[in-house]
């Protein structure tokens, strides 16, 4: 096995938001070179586990578990790391009806996006659902955003009801919650859903296996990667501008990952309404990894 260590510098935040729980989670094999970011989403039919936790803790925790356990070999590509996220969405699936939740109902489900990286000696392999992102940093100063934000269509849809509630006179974030409600409910119906407005998301639905994204790319020149959860995007005024996750690469490059997220925080507190920069809630939960290559990826 290659000891990736002496090749890059790792750095990791994960920070709840303003919920009650933190429904990210971070995966950390650091001598395995494997890496990832999960978040979980809570499910639009309320649902809490004996100790508490909402289903997307849950979604999120079955994810990491799944990748942490996964043994490896020195060849493991691509190909397996979506073999980690599927076998993550069978167990889900069958945590959900061990504990009486309706299968055939989206919004019952509990849910997770999630990103895992491989940093092998010559390449880097990544598998993607949802809107968990890779960057890439290069030393030549380039940026290079290496997945899709599979909800960002979904998002801004649900951002633009929210503004347009708030423009109307609805006040407070409860009420407004209620106005978006059925925009939410549609998008998650739209989970691993094969047409034009679907996304990849771990929810037990075995479509999700057919939606996985994974690719390889090589180390050459590079300088660093960012793995992000979407609570590390910068809020916008306008729904049609959020999500732009070079831009936060840049931030996290020029501020520093944990300096970043302390400002990030701060911005968000800035707007507690969630109406000067349309959002669900006033702070996302925030998980990352930051690797650093100072050989430039060689």
């Amino acid at each position: 096995m290659i000891d990736v260590r002496k090749a890059m510098r790792i750095r990791t935040i994960s920070i709840r938001g303003s919920g009650e729980w933190n429904e990210d989670a971070l995966i950390v094999r650091e001598r395995d070179g494997l890496f990832g970011v999960v978040d979980g989403a809570t499910s639009l039919v309320p649902f809490r586990a004996p100790s508490g936790e909402t289903g997307g803790v849950l979604a999120a925790r079955i994810t990491a578990e799944t990748v942490m356990e996964w043994p490896l070999g020195p060849d493991t590509g691509c190909a397996e790391l979506a073999d980690m996220l599927a076998e993550a969405n069978r167990r889900q699936a069958a945590r959900m009806a061990a504990a009486g939740i309706d299968l055939s109902r989206k919004e019952a489900l509990w849910s997770a996006g999630a990103l895992v990286v491989r940093v092998r000696q010559n390449a880097v392999d990544f598998a993607q659902a949802g809107d968990c992102m890779l960057v890439a940093g290069y030393r030549d100063g380039t940026y290079r955003v290496l997945t899709r934000d599979q909800l960002a269509g979904v998002d801004r849809e649900t951002l633009r009801r929210w503004a347009e509630a708030a423009a109307s006179g609805v006040a407070g974030r409860d009420l407004l919650w209620q106005a978006v409600l059925p925009t939410i409910a549609a998008g998650r119906r739209l989970a691993n859903d094969g047409g034009p407005g679907g996304y990849a998301l771990l929810n037990g639905d075995p479509a999700f296996e057919r939606h996985i994204e994974c690719g390889t790319i090589n180390r050459l020149g590079l300088r660093f990667l960012l793995l992000m959860t979407d609570g590390l995007y910068i809020p916008k005024a306008d729904p049609a501008k959020a999500f732009d996750a070079a831009e936060t690469a840049r931030m996290v490059d020029r501020m520093g990952l944990e300096a970043y997220a302390e400002w990030l925080v701060q911005y968000e507190r800035s707007d507690a309404a969630c109406v000067r920069f349309p959002r669900v809630k006033v702070s996302d939960d925030k998980t990352a990894v930051l690797l650093a290559f100072p050989d430039g990826g060689r």
